[in-house]
């Protein structure tokens, strides 16, 4: 729990790239904060979504676009430890984009993933269990001065 300024509803999420954190807000100028993986150069993005679903241990299908990427990935793969969507996932609009677990936690605070937000497995079932579907989800741009501000 750290204090934050925003204007943002209790209940949204906010994506600082940049810093690599990742803000629930909450009530009187509180948020929580985890640590997060993101994009590596070339992959980041910003914007507004939703949280459109939420799954426990969910099972991976890598896009069609990461398979060109990376022909040796698997086409699928059940959902589990070894899973690199780790413990939970919350699916953003209709994006191939996710806020999900990881089984490499030794990511977190990097620049390693194809547009997708990271979290440790502990930090994404707390946050999983906070965040409710249809929250507003902003990722701020990496180089952008933050709109909102920890204080």
């Amino acid at each position: 729990m750290v204090d934050y300024a925003s204007h943002q509803t209790p209940g949204t999420v906010v994506i600082d790239t940049g810093n690599t954190f990742l803000y629930l807000v909450l009530n009187d100028g509180q948020a929580m904060r985890y640590g997060i993986g993101v994009g590596r150069e070339g992959f980041t993005w910003s914007g507004e979504q939703t949280v459109a679903r939420k799954t426990e241990w969910p099972d991976w299908r890598p896009p069609a676009e990461m398979i060109s990427r990376q022909p040796y990935l698997p086409r699928f793969m059940a959902g589990g430890p070894g899973n690199p969507l780790g413990a939970r996932a919350m699916y953003l609009g209709d994006t191939e984009y996710r806020i999900h677990g990881t089984n490499k936690p030794d990511t977190i605070g990097k620049r390693v993933s194809s547009g997708c937000i990271r979290l440790t497995n502990e930090d994404v079932v707390d946050l999983y269990d906070r965040v409710k579907i249809g929250a507003k989800v902003i990722v701020l741009p990496a180089q952008a001065a933050p709109i909102l501000a920890e204080k």
